[in-house]
């Protein structure tokens, strides 16, 4: 029979085990596990079989800086964080808005994209929405899952209709099915560019929006590794060809 000892013993273990440093496990593993949607021109989308995309390279560079390998996992934006505290990958590369109620439960890098929201019209539509309140009693788009939709929640009286891809969203704006769409104004000015719908941007609305990489908590030299190569892909200049490569602009500034 297990003394005492022997059982505090294999209780601190067990507590060891269990709470391993996400640090060592990427190091054992020689890869970083990376979640993101897929479908998200410019930031994460697929030219055949081949991932491509400004949070793509972003994703590579890092894991290059920390000297391991990246391995990408493509999941719907609705779900992944709840993937990501499954342990189903490391961290995600997605665009995710650093939030007070995901800070309760995730910890993040710090900003590497700071952007606002934006609303988009159809093109000749004589309304001008100039903030969420103008849009009470009309339809709304939004992101499956995502920080705009919780904006909109909270302004209350918007008819939201959800999507899991943004240029889903802007084929029924140009069909009349929604009134106005609401997405990250980075990614509205690309879309608009490359689509031929008539769609056109609108009002900014809202505060600065920062984006981080969300991982599980708990990994103080996860979080300082992360941030460290971060940081280097910034002082180096990489980050700012790989911004500029898909913006024309560094979107850390």
């Amino acid at each position: 029979m297990m003394n005492k000892i022997g059982i505090l013993l294999l209780g601190l273990t067990l507590f060891s085990v269990a709470h391993a440093e996400l640090l060592d496990d990427v190091k054992a593993r020689g890869t970083l596990r990376v979640a993101l949607e897929g479908t998200y021109p410019p930031f994460n989308y697929k030219e055949g079989n081949k991932l491509v995309g400004f949070d793509v390279d972003v994703a590579a560079a890092l894991a290059k800086q920390m000297g391991v390998k990246v391995e990408y996992v493509t999941t719907e934006f609705s779900g992944i964080i709840a993937g990501l505290q499954a342990n189903k990958y490391d961290i995600i590369v997605n665009q995710v808005a650093i939030t007070p109620e995901r800070l309760k439960v995730l910890d993040f890098s710090s900003p590497y994209v700071r952007s606002s929201a934006q609303l988009i019209q159809k093109k000749g539509d004589s309304r001008k929405f100039n903030t969420l309140e103008d849009l009470k009693g009309k339809r709304l788009g939004v992101g499956l899952g995502s920080n705009y939709a919780d904006q909109a929640k909270a302004v209350g009286g918007i008819t939201l209709k959800t999507y899991a891809a943004a240029p889903d969203t802007l084929a029924d704006l140009a069909a009349g099915r929604i009134d106005a769409a609401l997405n990250d104004s980075l990614i509205l000015a690309y879309l608009t560019q490359k689509t031929r719908l008539p769609v056109e941007p609108g009002a900014r609305v809202g505060t600065v929006i920062e984006e981080g990489i969300p991982f599980k908590k708990n990994n103080p030299k996860f979080k300082a590794t992360l941030n460290g190569a971060l940081s280097s892909l910034q002082k180096s200049g990489e980050y700012a060809k790989i911004s500029k490569k898909w913006f024309g602009v560094d979107v850390s500034k």
